[in-house]
């Protein structure tokens, strides 16, 4: 009888390993994404990203992007508001990291982002632009949606980044474009996991 029950439980334990075991991702996945925002305000976005062999939660990738800055992101800076700026996120390249608390691309997650930006600055009162390098390190929430049942996603989401000059040039003229140390950010990207 004392056989039995154990046999009994080492089937169990180990059905219910093999349960575990298979429910993680048995293979690293790729996904590409992109940014469609950027693309209407004449720019562009490609990320690559990885979810690693074994992990269920873990999202991390690279991405490169640019774009041109609404009015309304410029003059979120009250210091440049409706003083004839124009900014073009010229490049910018990223390292993102997230946690995905379901699944990876299901749900909710949490994000952080490092990366460099440059900047293209120019002034409706002044001749010409200048130039200007920025670090960042962001962190944002979303919300990931498969409204199809393939591997098609959507993930808005809105962060808080901090963001500090490293290189170039903010000045035109006599005039500063003001840089803000902190800076909200909304967008959703559109993905396919591979």
């Amino acid at each position: 009888m004392y056989n039995l029950k154990s046999h009994v439980v080492t089937a169990v334990l180990f059905l219910t390993m093999g349960t575990t075991l298979n429910a993680q991702t048995e293979r690293a996945q790729f996904s590409i994404e992109i940014d469609p925002i950027t693309y209407a305000f004449n720019g562009f976005s490609i990320h690559a990203r990885m979810t690693p062999k074994g992990s269920d939660h873990l999202f991390f990738g690279v991405g490169a992007y640019a774009m041109d800055m609404p009015d309304v992101l410029v003059n979120t800076n009250k210091f440049n508001r409706d003083e004839g700026w124009n900014s073009r996120l010229n490049q910018g390249y990223s390292f993102f990291f997230e946690y995905h608390f379901s699944e990876v691309n299901r749900k909710l997650f949490i994000g952080a982002q490092t990366g460099v930006q440059e900047y293209k600055v120019s002034n409706d009162n002044f001749e010409g632009g200048t130039k200007f390098t920025n670090c960042i390190a962001m962190a944002y929430l979303g919300y990931t949606i498969k409204p199809f049942k393939n591997n098609l996603y959507f993930k808005p989401w809105a962060g808080l980044g901090y963001t500090s000059q490293i290189a170039g040039n903010n000045t035109l003229g006599a005039e500063n474009y003001e840089i803000a140390p902190l800076i909200p950010f909304v967008t959703f990207h559109i993905g396919y996991t591979f």
